[in-house]
């Protein structure tokens, strides 16, 4: 009796060794929980606006120039849209608003104009670098309603490459050449053309039934991958040699689901590209898929299933999707409004994503340079801002 009243009145036993153990293991077993956690997420060394908040005011679609050093962006004050040249870190180069003249309005025989609205808010838009980083390519109406591919040298003036009545736009610029591809409506479907801005000779590479769209050079500036078909089917196509066009086209991928704005890797072996293939059978539900551009991968049917690298993302129609410097791995918006769309890097061998911790919101329009930066845009206070993102070694 009086060992159980000792027993009562005395401080807690020890618990038996082996529960002792088991919570010993519980408790590591979460410390390694959190860490595999923290793992699974890539933090950037920094994560900074590219310039000041400003309400009313939309930036959207960077484009790095070809050394990395300069980014171009779109900006929108209303109806309005321009185009900005910065340095990283937010300084100020350039700003592009072409305004045709009088002159040249009237040469288009336009419609008139209301008094007061003579001079209409001009739209540009659609960026591409000319390789020596010097001058660049856009798409403007120049505040008359029909679209032409324009060239401006920074500091210089602007250029009109083309004066077409139909509409002319996606120009992409060779890396190696002084050509740039384009679309044009000039056919009445939309086919791509090649444009020597020298001469202003175009030539066109494309006759279809349907749209041509999205056309991007290969990293070595031979072969052109774009995208053929109708509003709710497209497939990937592959010009081989821009000598011989009609012979050298082959398509990448056919099925019935809708692949979107091609992309090559860094090396051209590989090129990235939007599907709406989805396990639930959602049209407007996108994944991201990476063939060989070569077409060695069964690009025919449901084959492609196995080529999806990422499920429910959001697609960026205006750049494509944006591969990594190396061509290791891809970065990609998650379509996860819960959680406000984050960014995401799948690594294209094991086909894992981890997520990019900026700690932004609403992201879209990724862009990656050479230099381990990406650019995008996150909004803020509801309105969009152009964001870069210092990426850490990545392993």
């Amino acid at each position: 009796m009086a060992g159980a009243l000792e027993m009562e009145a005395g401080a807690v036993q020890p618990l038996p060794a082996e529960l002792s153990t088991v919570q010993t293991e519980t408790a590591s077993q979460v410390r390694e929980g959190e860490q595999a956690k923290r793992r699974e997420f890539i933090v950037p060394e920094f994560v900074r606006a590219l310039s000041s908040f400003e309400l009313g005011r939309n930036d959207s679609n960077p484009v790095w120039d070809p050394t990395g050093k300069l980014v171009a962006f779109e900006r929108s004050h209303g109806d309005k849209r321009e185009i900005v040249i910065s340095h990283t870190d937010g300084k100020l180069l350039q700003t592009i608003y072409f305004q045709l003249t009088g002159a040249e309005k009237d040469r288009k025989e336009l419609q008139f104009f209301l008094p007061g609205l003579a001079e209409d808010p001009s739209f540009n838009s659609g960026i591409s670098w000319r390789r020596d980083s010097k001058r660049l390519a856009f798409m403007s109406n120049g505040g008359e309603g029909n679209y032409d591919i324009y060239s401006q040298q920074l500091g210089g003036v602007v250029q009109r490459l083309t004066e077409h009545k139909e509409k002319d736009g996606l120009a992409d610029w060779s890396p190696k050449s002084n050509q740039i591809v384009f679309v044009s409506g000039r056919s009445g479907k939309g086919d791509v053309y090649l444009l020597d801005p020298e001469t202003r000779d175009v030539t066109q590479l494309t006759w279809g039934d349907k749209p041509y769209l999205y056309p991007r050079w290969s990293p070595d500036g031979k072969k052109i991958a774009m995208i053929y078909g109708s509003t709710e089917n497209h497939d990937i196509y592959v010009i081989d040699d821009t000598g011989n066009p009609v012979a050298s086209m082959r398509a990448l991928t056919s099925w019935h689901y809708d692949d979107l704005r091609p992309t090559w890797s860094p090396d051209g072996k590989k090129i990235a590209f939007y599907t709406n293939y989805n396990a639930a059978g959602e049209q407007n539900k996108w994944s991201l898929a990476v063939v060989a551009a070569d077409g060695s991968d069964s690009g025919q049917g449901m084959l492609l299933e196995e080529k999806i690298i990422a499920s429910d993302v959001v697609a960026d129609i205006e750049q494509g999707p944006a591969w990594l410097a190396d061509g290791s791995g891809l970065v990609y918006v998650k379509d996860d409004a819960l959680e406000y769309n984050p960014i995401y890097i799948v690594d294209v061998a094991s086909k894992k994503s981890r997520q990019l911790k900026t700690d932004t919101k609403m992201n879209h329009d990724i862009a990656c340079n050479s230099n381990g930066l990406i650019a995008f845009r996150a909004q803020h206070d509801q309105w969009d801002q152009i964001f870069i993102a210092k990426l850490p070694g990545l392993k």
